[in-house]
């Protein structure tokens, strides 16, 4: 499936952050980059500063995979890009793949922007239309604005449904008392 995202985003995709029905689970993960200039890498990729970014060092595609030690449900993947900042850094094709490790990864989505500026969050849905559930993640940076080499990621967040958006998706009543909550769920 392929997604276009054009300029200026100015919908709020934390909003099912803040009410509880979506957490970030990128810490969860173990994060590599197929290439980063010093001081240009993981840390600042992940870091909560819009000002600070992972810049690539090496040939196209640029790859950041994010591996999980269990099976996650993944409801979305959000990016944070500055078209006016980085100009000709900025991506412009990104491919997303799902899978149990490097050899069997499977594109999930294609996403192409024009001069985006702030924050994109993608729905990575089954072909049931339900969130993913996944080892790894790739995300490959295939082309970037103006035909530039290295590129400029801001930020990558990972996002998971909670477990009382899971119940209210599927109509049951989500039980507080330690007795009711031993019922909660089919064994």
């Amino acid at each position: 499936m392929s997604i276009k995202i054009s300029g200026t985003q100015t919908t709020d995709i934390f909003k099912d952050e803040k009410s509880g029905k979506l957490r970030e689970v990128g810490n969860q993960a173990a994060w590599s980059l197929s290439s980063c200039k010093p001081g240009f890498g993981v840390e600042q990729l992940r870091d909560d500063g819009h000002d600070t970014y992972w810049q690539s060092d090496g040939p196209q595609p640029h790859l950041a995979n994010i591996q999980f030690r269990r099976k996650t449900t993944i409801y979305d993947i959000c990016f944070y890009a500055n078209y006016k900042a980085d100009e000709s850094y900025t991506p412009n094709k990104i491919s997303i793949r799902a899978g149990n490790h490097f050899n069997d990864l499977i594109e999930i989505e294609q996403l192409e922007m024009t001069e985006p500026v702030g924050w994109m969050s993608i729905p990575l849905k089954d072909s049931y239309d339900q969130p993913i559930r996944t080892f790894m993640i790739q995300v490959a940076i295939l082309s970037n604005h103006q035909n530039g080499r290295d590129t400029h990621v801001r930020r990558i967040k990972i996002r998971s449904p909670t477990q009382s958006f899971n119940l209210s998706t599927t109509g049951l009543q989500n039980f507080t008392s330690k007795e009711l909550q031993m019922y909660s769920v089919v064994r």
